[in-house]
Formats: C-alpha cells, structure tokens, sequence
C-alpha cells in the first residue's frame, strides 16, 4: 500500500500500535505515528484529537485508532466533522462499518482482541469499500446534525 495511514493509541494501544505498524510496514504500509509513544499512562483524546483533526481535514482518508476498549478514542474522533470512526472487534464489524456506514477511523479494543483479529480487521477495513445507494442516504443524515 503505497497511502501513508494516520494512527495513534494510547498506553493501553501502545505496544498493539507498534506490533501493527511492524507487521504493515514489512508488507510496504506506511505510518504517521500520532502517538503515543510509550507506555506512560496518558489522556486519549491527545492522540485522538489530532488523528480525526487529520482526517476531518482530508490530509489522510481513513486512520487507525486503538486504546484499551476502543470507546474513548471513538468517542473523541466522532466529535470531529466528515469522521465517522468505529469500533471494531470482528472483521465482520470492520466491513460493515465500511459498507454501510462509510466509516473513516478503526477504532481497536487493545485489552479484548489478538494481534492476529487487529492485522484481520485493518486489512478487511481498508480493503472494503462503502456500498452507497440506500446507505449513502442514511450517512448523510448522520452527518447532518
């Protein structure tokens, strides 16, 4: 994949983060890492927060979120206009996101899904395309708030 793809966590994503970007980097992805950058315990929406702001801003089209149960970064990113960023805990969840709601961020449960279901669920997410017809009609009363 030659796009470069925003993502960030927090403490509890750090070390999910970076067996991610090991593990997409080796297949050609590319990163910008908003943080966190360590373990040290740390507030969520500061990486969240500027990873939707890029995405809102259409610097990148879709992102990757993660945190202990994905809620919280979520939560912030969905307060950014144009994001519609979604929990993930299946690959199924991942493409529906994708198919019917347009969705733009995964957002990843760190402390409740393996390494294997986050590399299955990114690559469903980034590989599957948002449907449209009856769908787009609804997003687009979703984001008309």
């Amino acid at each position: 994949m030659s796009t470069i793809i925003p993502i960030a966590a927090d403490h509890a994503g750090f070390a999910l983060k970076e067996q991610l970007k090991a593990h997409f980097e080796a297949k050609g992805w590319s990163f910008k890492d908003f943080g966190t950058h360590s373990t040290d315990s740390m507030d969520y929406p500061d990486v969240a927060h500027p990873l939707a702001a890029s995405v809102e801003h259409g610097e990148f089209p879709k992102g990757i979120l993660i945190c202990g149960s994905a809620q919280g970064v979520a939560m912030s990113a969905n307060h950014h206009a144009g994001v519609r960023a979604a929990v993930s805990w299946l690959p199924e969840i991942a493409s529906l996101a994708r198919q019917h709601n347009d969705a733009n961020i995964i957002c990843l449960p760190a402390r409740f899904i393996t390494f294997e279901q986050a590399v299955e669920m990114i690559e469903t997410f980034f590989n599957t395309a948002f449907e449209g017809g009856r769908h787009q009609n609804r997003v687009d009363k979703m984001m008309n708030c």
